[in-house]
């Protein structure tokens, strides 16, 4: 199944498109996002959680959403919620 475009950033304009949408089939919310910066990619990778690796797998990465797009998120985590009970 495609993906299900939720929202995008409405405050970026043309260059940036922080964006959300969901995979319905795999369960999972897909963010598009600004890179994080090193230090701030340092600081995430520096978390010590108990049972996990400290650092960031090569497979994964830190992105940065604007907070205002806290209701998309939702509505994406909502949305997800309603497929799984299909």
């Amino acid at each position: 199944m495609p993906l299900v475009f939720i929202g995008i950033d409405p405050e970026t304009g043309q260059a940036d498109s922080p964006t959300v949408w969901v995979d319905e089939t795999k369960q999972e919310l897909v963010l598009q996002g600004w890179k994080a910066g090193p230090e701030l990619q340092a600081e995430a990778a520096s978390f010590e959680v108990p049972g996990h690796a400290v650092g960031i797998p090569d497979d994964e990465a830190v992105i940065r959403m604007p907070a205002r797009m806290v209701p998309m998120i939702r509505e994406a985590c909502d949305a997800l919620e309603r497929a799984a009970v299909r």
